[in-house]
């Protein structure tokens, strides 16, 4: 029961962070969801961050993990709204910008993962 409190706490707190950078960003450009954009990068660097740490052993605790990775990782990146804007480029027809928002935030999602891992491989 501890385990589910701290992904439901986690998840809390990055939802409401989410809500707190997409919520003004995204309307910033009229063909690109940066607030969703940024939020999705950032959290695949930080998965990437706590589970690198997580796999040092010593670093994070489990409980850590899931508070930080499954419950605020999970809150706080959003795959339903990525999803839900690709559709809005489709019923638009904006396929270049589909083209263009899907790649790069698959590309530098897999690359700040990357990242992320390399990192907490160096922190001492």
């Amino acid at each position: 029961m501890k385990q589910a409190l701290l992904v439901f706490l986690g998840g809390g707190f990055g939802s409401v962070l989410r809500y707190l950078i997409s919520r003004p960003l995204n309307p910033l450009f009229h063909n690109f969801f940066l607030g969703t954009f940024l939020v999705n990068i950032i959290g695949c660097l930080l998965i990437g961050l706590f589970l690198g740490l997580s796999a040092r052993g010593h670093l994070l605790t489990y409980n850590s993990t899931l508070f930080l990775a499954t419950g605020f990782c999970g809150g706080f990146t959003t795959f339903s709204a990525f999803a839900f804007e690709k559709h809005s480029y489709l019923k638009n027809g904006e396929l270049f910008n589909l083209a263009i928002y899907m790649i790069s935030s698959i590309g530098v999602g897999v690359l700040a993962v990357i990242l992320g891992l390399w990192l907490a491989k160096h922190i001492s």
